[in-house]
């Protein structure tokens, strides 16, 4: 009876830690073109902890939004047909465990190519991955970014 004790044991000890030592580190990314107003509209999705790590302040605090801001424009790029396009950062919102951050690149007409620099917490998280679906005029590109590989081309 002893000897199922241990092996029980042991076989608990191992499930739980595996448990503890798997975490996702990861963010989404929507890329939409809007035509009516030439603008490409970017909406990230992120964990509430990780972003507030990397910004080294409460998300609940007057500063978070400058500081995700600020953020942002030092991870995200982008470049249309070869042109880079400054980001606007529009906003960010708080939602329970998730950041929904919301930025623009104004000036599109046509997208024949995107280059695309996403960075977000890889300076944090070494095995972060963020994954950016871009849709333009109905087709629909997933790129995946990670420490090594923060900048991809899509093309239509």
């Amino acid at each position: 009876m002893k000897k199922y004790f241990n092996i029980f044991g042991v076989l608990f000890l191992l499930i739980a830690m595996s448990f503890n030592a798997l975490e996702m580190f990861s963010s989404m990314t929507k890329v939409e073109f809007v035509e009516g107003s030439k603008t490409l509209k970017f909406t990230t999705k992120v964990n509430t902890s990780h972003i507030s790590k990397a910004v080294g302040i409460d998300p609940n605090t007057a500063g978070f939004d400058a500081e995700v801001k600020k953020y942002v424009n030092a991870n995200v790029a982008v470049a249309v047909n070869g042109t880079n396009k400054i980001l606007t950062f529009t906003g960010s919102q708080v939602n329970g465990e998730s950041v929904f951050v919301y930025y623009e690149a104004t000036g599109v007409s046509d997208v024949s190519s995107l280059r695309i620099k996403n960075s977000i917490l890889t300076n944090v998280y070494p095995k972060q991955v963020n994954i950016v679906n871009v849709s333009y005029k109905g087709n629909l590109k997933t790129v995946n970014f990670q420490k090594g590989k923060e900048t991809a081309d899509v093309d239509f």
